[in-house]
């Protein structure tokens, strides 16, 4: 319990001791009076009182919106009336569900700023309401957290689809604790079973010559461009089929990706190779520059979903197992395997961080033998004697 002098200056500058949840800072000359530091940052003002022989504690408020000597003259207030026997203890409130608070906080506050808020909601629905709905907020612990992670792994399903409802639910936990219902997640340590799913998929150059030639042939044309257009950029599909032709500058070889159709947020531009530039031509001429690229052959509208479409190519293929996300994954390994930087890779691909493009690094041996094996052609054949 340490004692301090509670300026702003302290106010700003504390923080939480390493391994705690929290710490309280009494003031060395208000009895009581104290500044509580989260482990998240968050700093807030009590006062502690007696009443009816209890220790009662009183908040005052977020140390964020009142300063120091606001907070200290309530203080002084909450504590002269409990002196005198007229401070009143507020009446409590009655706890929010955990549905309660999804229903009316958390969702539509993500609707506005989420885009796939579509997907949290369904996640709710099945299985995360299910098993949370009817508890309070401050009655879920991280044991029963925990259990329903495990269980949905029990249950059959991918790790990472687990993986996709804890993040759900932490992040929900953590709004709760941002906005004042909670004071700590109870998701904090649940570990991730991240590291049992990850899943890397190539190309071969057979399969990639098969998958093409699949490709060039099939009846559905807007859709097999559509996947041509993914193994050529490497960009995501959701990039590819909202991609508008006033997006593409086909004298500069320059596909602009505007910041609200990109996973980062930012605007990015994918140089165009000629496989790429050969679907753009096979797709003709667009009526207009707002008209998407890829265009359904059956209503006329831009392409949304072609995931049964790319169900039926791959089974033709043989490649029951390749994911579309493989397809910019291979995309990655060709230009590793070609001799090109990570760094390439990294901006071509679009990640903001690095440490996501070192996945492909073990592919650069391939480039590296070829870098050594030249140079052995430079030296020459030399004979070697066994001694």
């Amino acid at each position: 319990m340490p004692i301090v002098r509670i300026t702003e200056r302290f106010c700003r500058s504390a923080i939480c001791t390493p391994g705690k949840n929290k710490v309280d800072y009494f003031d060395e000359r208000l009895k009581g009076y104290y500044l509580q530091v989260a482990k998240s940052g968050k700093r807030t003002f009590f006062q502690r009182i007696r009443k009816d022989g209890r220790t009662l504690t009183v908040r005052i408020g977020d140390a964020s919106l009142l300063s120091v000597n606001d907070a200290r003259t309530r203080a002084k207030e909450i504590k002269a009336q409990s002196l005198l026997g007229q401070w009143q203890e507020p009446a409590k409130q009655t706890a929010m569900t955990f549905r309660e608070f999804v229903e009316e906080s958390y969702l539509p506050y993500v609707k506005v700023r989420k885009r796939s808020w579509r997907t949290d909601l369904s996640l709710l629905t099945n299985r995360i309401l299910p098993a949370f709905g009817e508890f309070t907020l401050d009655e879920i612990s991280r044991a029963q957290v925990q259990t329903f992670h495990s269980e949905l792994k029990e249950s059959g399903l991918k790790p990472s689809t687990c993986d996709r409802h804890l993040v759900l639910v932490r992040y929900i936990f953590n709004l709760a604790v941002e906005w004042e219902h909670l004071e700590y997640s109870p998701t904090s340590k649940i570990k991730l079973f991240r590291e049992e799913y990850k899943r890397e998929r190539y190309l071969t150059d057979k399969e990639t010559k098969h998958l093409l030639q699949i490709l060039k042939n099939d009846h559905n044309r807007p859709v097999a461009l559509a996947l041509i257009f993914l193994l050529s950029t490497g960009a995501r599909r959701g990039e590819a089929l909202k991609a508008r032709w006033k997006d593409i500058d086909m004298a500069n070889r320059v596909w602009r990706i505007p910041a609200e159709n990109a996973k980062s947020k930012k605007v990015r531009a994918i140089p165009l190779n000629d496989t790429a530039l050969g679907v753009l031509q096979e797709l003709g001429k667009p009526t207009s520059n707002e008209q998407s690229l890829f265009i359904s052959i059956y209503n006329g509208r831009p392409l949304r979903c072609i995931t049964h479409a790319w169900f039926r190519i791959r089974e033709k293929a043989g490649l029951p197992d390749l994911r579309m996300h493989d397809l910019r994954h291979s995309f990655a390994s060709f230009l590793v395997n070609s001799g090109r930087s990570l760094y390439e890779v990294q901006h071509i691909l679009g990640h903001s961080d690095p440490s996501v493009t070192m996945r492909y690094a073990h592919l650069s041996t391939k480039a590296l033998q070829s870098a050594a094996d030249s140079a052995a052609n430079c030296i020459g054949q030399v004979s070697f004697s066994s001694s």
